[in-house]
């Protein structure tokens, strides 16, 4: 009998050569066995082969298409590619620099001009030589007093003996998913999740289980549920500006979320990353202050400041300072001491909450920009955010519009790339930071004259 893997290599071979194109639907599994003469068995490790491959994507009740892309590595999420910005195998030889709306990383006018006078300090011989030394986990004493300052909300500031920091706010997370869930365990998450935590559990070993979500987001009682089905080990949650849908937990929200987690046991990661894009006066006291003794708050750097330079910060429990300390140790994630020095200058200067104001001010006009171009299409964003969740309209599906999309010098990011769980919805993520206003504004215009046509 031939083996399944050199059938896969054949298929993925038609797929490579375009032969396969994106979006089109494999023949249903008991076809494909009968014409191939093979085991509908056989068929089905041909498929499953692919679908480890990042070739296709199966869709409960619909079939087997050919993916638009290779599978998101999490790499198009945080870093640009290189060259032109976009996987070679997406666009080809195109000329023409594409616009990635991928990528998030905002910018505003002027911020290295803010930024470069409270680095001129640190390149004085005796300054240098101190922010040049390895700096221990839990940061220095200016550097925890500077971002207990800055994630203060009106209703809670974190003790600074509670803070440890990593290189970027990834790490942290990493971190401290590692120091809390062993190998084989299972962590809640919305259904839609960050993708590179998606990258985190597989290398950890971590099983996720995508949990409900309405406006608010998390649903408590989608919480109690899977606990009950098989034990979780943590939850992972953004209850602030929640990427992709850009869901607020309201304050109810959240004191239910806390008290489902103590009630079950359960710690807590907060990813609180979007959440300066919120009204300063108004942010919402993350879950911490709610339930301090299991949650883990994780902030950062790298969307307020920029992510060349950056810093992840953590805090936690008071009991598990050293343990999250330790794993950011074993994994080398600790932040290094020049960018510490550099943020608390940052900081206590004035100049992150500089650029949290434009920055604020940037997103609301970017948003307006989607809400014109956009009119009568079914997105989901919050007027404060930085990206914006387009539920494709039929017969569109988030692959093919991905793949029509980039013919036209686009990025965008399926809704497969956050999923937790099986199946794609039919929709992509716009990461609007990334690209100039009026770059923006031509695509999005582009992308909704592909949306009106048929696919």
């Amino acid at each position: 009998m031939e083996d399944y893997r050199r059938i896969a290599d054949r298929l993925a071979d038609d797929i490579t050569a375009g032969r396969l194109g994106p979006g089109e639907r494999l023949l249903p599994q008991r076809v494909f066995a009968r014409r191939r003469g093979i085991a509908g068995s056989t068929a089905g490790r041909v498929y499953a082969e692919l679908v480890r491959r990042g070739l296709v994507v199966g869709e409960v009740g619909r079939g087997t298409f050919v993916r638009a892309a290779p599978a998101p590595s999490g790499r198009s999420l945080a870093e640009p590619p290189p060259e032109l910005g976009f996987p070679s195998a997406q666009f080809g030889t195109q000329s023409a620099a594409p616009v990635n709306l991928e990528l998030n990383y905002p910018v505003v006018p002027g911020q290295s001009e803010l930024l470069a006078p409270a680095l001129t300090p640190l390149l004085r011989p005796d300054l240098l030589t101190d922010s040049l030394r390895t700096a221990p986990a839990t940061g220095t004493p200016a550097a925890r007093e500077a971002a207990a300052a800055l994630l203060a909300t009106p209703g809670w500031r974190p003790a600074p003996d509670r803070l440890a920091f990593a290189g970027n706010a990834r790490q942290a997370v990493a971190a401290t998913l590692a120091s809390l869930v062993r190998p084989g365990g299972r962590v809640g998450v919305e259904s839609l999740t960050y993708p590179l935590v998606k990258e985190i559990a597989t290398r950890l070993g971590i099983t996720l289980v995508p949990l409900a979500t309405d406006d608010e987001g998390l649903r408590p009682e989608a919480v109690t549920a899977a606990h009950r089905s098989a034990p979780l080990s943590a939850l992972y949650v953004q209850p602030t500006l929640h990427n992709p849908t850009s869901a607020t937990a309201g304050d109810a929200r959240r004191r239910e979320l806390a008290a489902v987690a103590r009630d079950a046991d359960l710690p807590v990661v907060e990813d609180r990353i979007w959440s300066f894009l919120q009204d300063g006066r108004r942010v919402p006291d993350p879950l911490a202050a709610y339930a301090p003794e299991r949650t883990h708050v994780v902030d950062g750097l790298s969307k307020r400041v920029a992510p060349g330079l950056t810093v992840g910060i953590l805090v936690v429990p008071p009991e598990r300072v050293e343990a999250v300390a330790a794993a950011l140790r074993s994994g080398a994630w600790t932040a290094g001491r020049f960018a510490l020095e550099a943020a608390a200058r940052w900081i206590t200067d004035g100049t992150v909450e500089r650029l949290v104001t434009a920055k604020r001010a940037d997103a609301a006009a970017r948003q307006r920009l989607v809400a014109r171009h956009l009119a009568g299409f079914s997105v989901r964003a919050d007027p404060r955010s930085y990206f914006a969740w387009w539920e494709l309209p039929p017969p569109w599906r988030a692959d093919t519009f991905t793949a029509a999309a980039a013919a036209h010098g686009i990025a965008v990011t399926p809704g497969a790339a956050f999923a937790a769980g099986a199946g794609a919805p039919d929709a992509v993520r716009l990461g609007l930071a990334s690209a100039g206003p009026p770059e923006l504004a031509r695509a999005l215009r582009t992308l909704a004259g592909v949306a009106r046509t048929r696919p």
